[in-house]
């Protein structure tokens, strides 16, 4: 990734005029380098050398404002690295910035009137999004993860936990549209906002067991996360420790190289080694 460069690009403006081949060059490139990402069994290799990609990113972006598909990319990229790689709050709530800002701009592109509507109130966003169709499921979906993120990112701020009930409507309408999309993801993150409060303070752990539950089979259980944030985000939650155990114990048994999911598996098994070292103290 950081030896990477674009001689081509230039070559390929002078000869044919730039626009259109920019547009689909660039896009298709940063795909191409997101699914090497996904596919690294070395997740130091992704940590050190992702910013230099995502300083390239910035760079097509900055040249292709209108690109929908470049400012997702720049938004799921800054997201994913963010949760995954950085410690500082500081430098977190930066990143997770940057990637609500490239994905809010995509929305605005892409869907004027829900953009508009994301800045009022919970009942007008909500009617917004009923004129969604399945091909907005991209752009929907990157606003919300973004939008999470960002919401992780400033949870000491209490107008940030606000829209939390806006993310949740934004997940929920991804389900109506294509529960499928991204192996089922909208469920997990769905499963993650119901276990937030415990059942007393109006929680719905069971609904989310439902969701984590779904995701899994949805992904034919091959991205081994969704079975640790069920251990950490319900599990826990019930304190249920049988299920806790058994859940992490096949995220271990399982192998982690799959197509694009790789690094997320490499990942979800360093976490379940960890939370199974706190099993005993935490139950």
């Amino acid at each position: 990734m950081i030896g990477l460069k674009l001689p081509l690009l230039s070559l390929l403006c002078l000869l044919s005029g730039c626009a259109a081949v920019v547009g689909s060059t660039t896009s298709r490139m940063a795909d191409d380098i997101s699914q090497a990402i996904r596919n690294q069994d070395d997740p130091a290799t992704v940590r050190d050398g992702a910013p230099a990609y995502l300083l390239m990113v910035d760079g097509l972006i900055s040249g292709n404002p209108g690109s929908t598909n470049l400012l997702l990319t720049g938004s799921d990229l800054y997201g994913a690295y963010s949760g995954a790689f950085v410690d500082d709050e500081d430098r977190a709530r930066l990143l997770a910035g940057k990637s609500l800002d490239y994905a809010h701009r995509a929305l605005c592109l892409d869907l004027a009137w829900v953009c508009e509507a994301s800045r009022g109130r919970l009942d007008a966003f909500t009617a917004s999004l009923a004129d969604t169709e399945t091909s907005n499921i991209r752009v929907l979906y990157s606003f919300a993860k973004a939008w999470a993120g960002w919401i992780q990112a400033n949870s000491s701020d209490w107008n940030a936990i606000a829209d939390l009930a806006k993310v949740e409507v934004l997940f929920e309408r991804c389900l109506v549209l294509d529960e499928r999309y991204d192996g089922g993801g909208a469920h997990v993150y769905l499963g993650v906002l119901k276990t937030l409060r415990p059942a007393a303070l109006g929680g719905q752990p069971e609904v989310a067991r439902k969701h984590f539950e779904r995701a899994i089979e949805i992904s034919s259980a091959h991205n081994l996360m969704y079975k640790v944030l069920m251990a950490r985000h319900y599990a826990r939650n019930v304190f249920d420790r049988e299920l806790h155990d058994r859940l992490l114990n096949e995220v271990l048994a399982a192998k982690a190289e799959y197509p694009g999911l790789t690094l997320v598996n490499t990942l979800a098994q360093r976490q379940a080694k960890k939370l199974l070292a706190e099993s005993d103290k935490f139950f």
